[in-house]
């Protein structure tokens, strides 16, 4: 009976909606494991590095660890004391067939301040400054011809002194440092806004880090072509479909669910839990950089919609009246905004880095 009252409640307020069949497959390109290559950048915490490269396409993992000095070893402990002159830093494992090098620095430096000579933001000492490490002679080329064009451009006044230097042994941090925004997401959210940093890159870096992002999307006649007529009016065009009619609503299978448009991995089956409301429901998405929240008043109300951040594709909704024990939160997301991808078909279409979250 519940589920009948919720139904037509829910059927009162939107339009009718033809019944979504997933017939698309996402634009996510297959990685080449066998040309796989490295890139390391330090900026301050490596919390702050991982997710800003992991949702790049072309990018297979991003490690946090230590790196520089001459000390054989490193960790947390001995690191963040200043005894061994290691920085925090990032290991990118990258396509240089799908995203190439200089890309990457390019989006690196928006992401700090390239001026502060002694740390970033709220973290402090010389374990947080800046750095690139450059494998090669070509890298080297590269960032430095980057710093160059960034100091002639005059977008500060004062100089740029993020160090260029030769990579040197690299290790892994702890494993509870490896994918902090994914583990903690709200505490990731409160950590980068009080540091500063998120304020930082949003009032210097906006235009930038858009322009950088702005070459991978389709432009609306494109994604009118290759998207169903309800995946459309979903995404573009803020539409909601019709509850307990929908693929996700019920689904009980594992893994994840993806970005319809582009393959940007949005939630995890760990976290999806049955609420009865007719819409696949979830107690968090699966990486901080997944979704991005803005107020939405239609409806004759005022709620949260969740949207993609980069497109500012329509996801769905965000409301307080989740589990108790997952901090009373429940994303509300539209199947026809999303696309499931089952366990045997992870690797074929670039997900390898997901397995170990359901091992």
């Amino acid at each position: 009976m519940k589920k009948i009252i919720l139904f037509l409640a829910a059927t009162l307020l939107l339009s009718s909606c033809n019944i979504f069949h997933d017939k698309n497959e996402v634009l996510r390109q297959p990685l080449n494991q066998e040309s796989l290559e490295f890139a390391y950048f330090a900026w301050g915490c490596f919390w702050c590095m991982e997710w800003i490269y992991e949702w790049q396409e072309g990018v297979f993992d991003a490690v946090s660890g230590y790196i520089w000095w001459k000390e054989l070893t490193a960790n947390y402990n001995l690191v963040s004391t200043w005894k061994t002159g290691h920085r925090e830093a990032v290991k990118v494992i990258y396509d240089p067939e799908i995203i190439d090098y200089p890309r990457l620095v390019e989006l690196y430096w928006t992401q700090i301040d390239p001026t502060d000579p002694e740390w970033q933001f709220a973290d402090r000492w010389f374990h947080y400054t800046t750095a690139i490490y450059y494998a090669n002679d070509e890298e080297k080329a590269i960032a430095e011809a980057s710093k160059k064009a960034l100091s002639d451009s005059k977008k500060f006044d004062k100089p740029i002194v993020t160090s260029i230097i030769k990579a040197t042994p690299f290790y892994d941090a702890e494993e509870y440092h490896q994918d902090y925004a994914k583990k903690q997401t709200l505490k990731y959210k409160t950590y980068e806004k009080g540091s500063g940093r998120a304020d930082f890159k949003e009032d210097v870096w906006s235009e930038q880090a858009e322009k950088l992002e702005s070459s991978t999307w389709k432009t609306q006649a494109e994604l009118k072509a290759r998207l169903t007529p309800l995946q459309y009016k979903v995404t573009q065009q803020g539409w909601t479909e019709t509850p307990f009619d929908n693929p996700y609503w019920d689904n009980k299978k594992q893994w994840i669910y993806v970005d319809i448009i582009d393959g940007t991995p949005l939630y995890s089956s760990l976290d999806k839990y049955k609420s009865w409301t007719g819409w696949p429901s979830f107690t968090k998405p699966i990486a901080i950089n997944s979704v991005w929240e803005r107020e939405d008043n239609t409806l004759f109300s005022k709620r949260t919609e969740i949207v993609w951040e980069k497109s500012g594709a329509h996801i769905g909704h965000v409301f307080t009246d989740g589990p108790e024990d997952k901090w009373w939160l429940r994303y509300c997301m539209n199947s026809a905004a999303m696309k499931f991808i089952s366990v045997d078909d992870l690797e074929e279409q670039g997900y390898w880095e997901y397995v170990k979250t359901f091992q």
